[in-house]
């Protein structure tokens, strides 16, 4: 099958970049991971995504997750969530994706671990922080974000692997950077008080602003628009 040429343009000038972008700061570009989202996308499209070279996509809502899943299960590649999730659709989130970005309180924590208990999983998670303190937005608060972790990581069938943010919106990327930043001192902090706890991954960044988030420690960039266009 022929791979639509603006989709694999599209995807190798975002490779591009991240390799830039890491380079700029002495960091390997094998350390940051793209995760393509697809949203709103259309399996055929997703599809050809893969075949493009996408390896691991990135979903927010179950049901349509798992009605591509269906069409796209077969090919490889790897489902991470990444919108809200309610208590109500861990049963499936924890059948469908390999990391869930945006755990937020220790009631869905609960209830992933006891999901994944179900079908003897580890489920991989991020514990989502709201960094601006935005009201509109889902995640823990920043202080209370390390006694989160502690009672998280006591669960026998959820490993936390990291932390996720969704910075306030701005035109100009640079003005992400302080929340950007203080999302990795706050991970930082937590390792240093918890050595126990190893949270290597740092999921912050999008279409307008994962080079600074890059120079700032990402590990993985969730990238939607500069893939797949305009929804």
């Amino acid at each position: 099958m022929l791979i639509p040429t603006d989709l694999k343009k599209r995807l190798e000038s975002v490779k591009g970049r991240i390799n830039k972008a890491a380079l700029k700061c002495n960091r390997a570009p094998e350390s940051i991971h793209l995760v393509a989202v697809s949203k709103t996308v259309p399996a055929n499209r997703v599809k050809e995504a893969i075949q493009a070279g996408v390896t691991t996509l990135g979903e927010n809502y179950v049901q349509e997750a798992r009605n591509k899943f269906d069409a796209l299960g077969i090919y490889p590649a790897s489902w991470h969530f990444i919108g809200h999730l309610q208590s109500n659709k861990a049963k499936y989130a924890v059948r469908l994706f390999d990391l869930i970005h945006s755990v937020d309180t220790l009631k869905l924590a609960r209830e992933l671990n006891k999901q994944a208990k179900k079908i003897n999983k580890i489920q991989d998670i991020l514990v989502q922080v709201n960094i601006g303190q935005e009201s509109s937005k889902s995640g823990s608060d920043m202080d209370n974000s390390a006694n989160l972790i502690k009672d998280m990581v006591l669960f026998e069938n959820l490993s936390v692997k990291g932390l996720m943010a969704m910075p306030p919106f701005f035109n100009d990327p640079e003005k992400t950077r302080p929340y950007f930043m203080a999302l990795r001192k706050l991970r930082d902090q937590i390792q240093k008080d918890s050595p126990d706890v190893m949270l290597d991954e740092l999921s912050m960044g999008m279409t307008g602003d994962f080079e600074v988030a890059i120079e700032e420690g990402a590990t993985l960039v969730r990238i939607g628009t500069a893939i797949f266009g305009e929804r």
